[in-house]
């Protein structure tokens, strides 16, 4: 769930080499959308993400959101699940759904000359989804799959064990997947109401990109959602409340290597202090090779084939958290050297090379994700999302460039406390000391 927050959060911290031209569009039933007009090629992507995602959940029916996701596509209307899948086949365009717990996603690309029909295909999808017994049987079986590989997965052990100690019964401590047994004993009419919670007219929020005029825009979005309802039958999620505290889970694993998951408090994109923190991440594990962890921990001693941080800042809730992997018989060394770099941040700063190297990088990268009408529209979308301005954009670079040392080092101060990191490790770690342990599910 994280991971596919902080995903989402990274391309919209994009920013192009040049000043993009993003209109405000009103459809004629009021509903609005953003977009980057471009006629050279005959091609539209469209991005519409649903508040809310997975999050939205009844609470006795964790993964009925994310199940009837994967089923929108199984057929719809008179279409069966063969017969969908080729209508849009035939048109060479592009229908896609996936979920989160923050939103739920709908891509849509097509050529300009194939794309009412393929706008009318994703409006039945959405209004009409036939969920059969059989492709929910399927779609059930492909979870469950999931669900059995994960629980054999020290990664997917460690994540889940974090989320649940960060957020408790916040729908963020549990997947989007929910359990075998969540999943098992979900009906049509479950899916049917999952369906009514989530997809609605009221918070959508959609980006375009591509070969498209804004009346036209207003015209398609009136197209595809025209037959949902305009409000949800579930409230919006209230914000998780971080539930961290420092210490160490250990949860048996047998093998030679532990996994090592470790976060503390983070910050939401809205707060002032968020870019000296992006900046102050980059510097201290999300930079690869140049950052402090990989130096400290890889380079010069041989711990860990890789670690990395990233600030996962969920729309409901966010932290400050990283990951790697080595040894039984090294890790106590190595969470010995986070504790000391998490510190050393906020005790002696960066220096002013590492500052503007940091800028350098995180300035110069970014055009590369706007290389596509799909990530434009993406981008837009996942802006409002966030409650960016329009102009974000083309503004972005600036706010990472007025960063300063002390910036870095005020953000640092507030929130990376070594005696606040929650680590958990899946293995059989050597050379530390547990706080707790944690059994799998």
């Amino acid at each position: 769930m994280i991971r596919a927050a902080f995903a989402l959060f990274l391309a919209v911290l994009a920013a192009p080499a040049h000043a993009i031209d993003i209109q405000e569009v009103t459809s004629p039933n009021g509903i609005k959308a953003w977009l980057v007009e471009d006629h050279s090629i005959p091609f539209t992507a469209l991005k519409l993400d649903f508040q809310g995602g997975a999050s939205l959940d009844a609470p006795d029916h964790r993964g009925a959101i994310n199940m009837m996701t994967a089923t929108l596509e199984e057929g719809a209307g008179k279409l069966g699940s063969t017969e969908y899948a080729r209508a849009l086949e035939d048109l060479g365009a592009k229908v896609n759904f996936d979920v989160s717990d923050d939103t739920l996603g709908v891509s849509m690309q097509a050529l300009t000359e194939n794309r009412d029909e393929t706008a009318d295909l994703l409006a039945l999808a959405l209004a009409q989804p036939r969920f059969e017994d059989r492709a929910m049987e399927r779609v059930r079986a492909q979870i469950q799959a999931i669900i059995r590989s994960e629980a054999n997965d020290p990664q997917s052990i460690a994540a889940k064990e974090m989320a649940r100690q960060a957020w408790g019964d916040h729908p963020y401590g549990s997947s989007v997947n929910g359990t075998a047994d969540s999943i098992a004993a979900l009906t049509r009419k479950d899916l049917v109401a999952a369906k009514n919670r989530v997809l609605a007219r009221d918070r959508v929020v959609i980006g375009a990109a591509g070969d498209i005029t804004a009346q036209e825009l207003g015209e398609l979005v009136d197209r595809i959602l025209g037959g949902l309802p305009e409000k949800g039958t579930a409230a919006l999620p209230a914000q998780a409340e971080l539930q961290l505290t420092g210490g160490v889970t250990t949860i048996d694993w047998d093998s030679p290597q532990t996994v090592v998951s470790f976060a503390g408090p983070g910050l939401p994109i809205d707060d002032p202090d968020y870019f000296a923190a992006y900046v102050a991440n980059h510097i201290l594990g999300g930079g690869g090779f140049s950052s402090r962890l990989m130096e400290e921990i890889r380079e010069k001693r041989g711990l860990t084939y890789g670690i990395g941080t990233g600030l996962a800042t969920g729309i409901y809730g966010q932290t400050w958290q990283g990951g790697m992997a080595g040894s039984n018989a090294t890790t106590g060394q190595a969470i010995d050297l986070i504790r000391q770099e998490w510190d050393r941040m906020a005790k002696d700063g960066v220096s002013d090379q590492e500052l503007a190297d940091a800028k350098t990088y995180l300035t110069g990268e970014y055009p590369l994700r706007f290389d596509g009408n799909g990530k434009i529209a993406s981008i837009l979308s996942g802006m409002q999302l966030v409650g960016f301005p329009v102009d974000y954009v083309n503004t972005r670079n600036d706010k990472v460039e007025a960063v300063t040392a002390a910036d870095v080092q005020r953000v640092s101060q507030r929130l990376l406390h070594s005696d606040g990191l929650r680590f958990v490790l899946v293995g059989r770690p050597e050379g530390i000391e547990a706080t707790e342990s944690a059994q799998i599910d």
